[in-house]
């Protein structure tokens, strides 16, 4: 019966701080938590009706994906808006996906060709901005995109890359939708479209070209290194 009881209660315990992980994590990719925020353990326990392990547990699962930083005082922060930190992010994402996706066209089947066509129908569909979502991409967008971004990688049949593109790819989510927040004029669009017509037509080489001038213009925009016409840029 005890083991029964505590079974129960680590039960409960864990699907409480999966409601309070997924609460803080849409909070904070909505914006509603800025740059540097402190993301207090003690606060955030009262609000949600919840003990404070529950919450540390929760803010150490956003820590491990890039989404909380964990402070030197043992306290939790939004990650704060550092130049070095998305470019550090930008560089290996550069680094890795654009092989991961030459693999990717050299081994994709018709399925996978289709899925990518799917995928970018989808994203071309989505509407990027919806009133009362703020003026960050919309959760439905956002989740598009990824979509997309990963097809392209899974004609590469490696679990173990794709695990990899997904951990980067939360940990770049904040930085491309604070890029998109200052640069809202940014022509997504044109540079999602080039990357589907070189990876259809199996041409590697402009695929990974446009692929690096695609993640390079997020972390340029958001570090205000540019001032060029992101059409031009992909």
């Amino acid at each position: 019966m005890a083991q029964t009881t505590h079974t129960s209660t680590s039960s409960g315990k864990q699907m409480l701080s999966e409601q309070v992980y997924a609460h803080l994590r849409d909070a904070i990719m909505r914006g509603d938590h800025a740059p540097g925020d402190a993301l207090k353990p003690q606060d955030l326990a009262k609000e949600r009706g919840v003990s404070l392990a529950v919450v540390r547990e929760a803010l150490v699962r956003l820590v491990g994906e890039g989404l909380a930083d964990r402070l030197h005082n043992r306290g939790f922060a939004v990650p704060a808006h550092s130049d070095r930190r998305w470019q550090e992010i930008a560089e290996a994402r550069r680094t890795i996906e654009p092989v991961v996706l030459r693999m990717s066209i050299e081994r994709g089947d018709v399925d996978w060709e289709s899925r990518v066509r799917a995928a970018h129908h989808r994203l071309t569909r989505t509407q990027a901005y919806v009133p009362g979502e703020g003026e960050y991409y919309s959760a439905a967008w956002a989740e598009a995109h990824r979509v997309f971004h990963r097809a392209l990688l899974e004609g590469c049949g490696n679990p173990v890359l794709l695990e990899t593109f997904d951990r980067m790819w939360t940990a770049s989510e904040l930085a491309r939708r604070w890029s998109a927040h200052r640069n809202p004029g940014r022509d997504g669009v044109r540079e999602h479209r080039l990357l589907e017509e070189a990876a259809l037509a199996r041409d590697a080489d402009t695929a990974a070209e446009v692929l690096v001038q695609h993640l390079t213009m997020t972390a340029a925009v958001l570090t205000g290194r540019t001032h060029h016409d992101p059409a031009k840029e992909a």
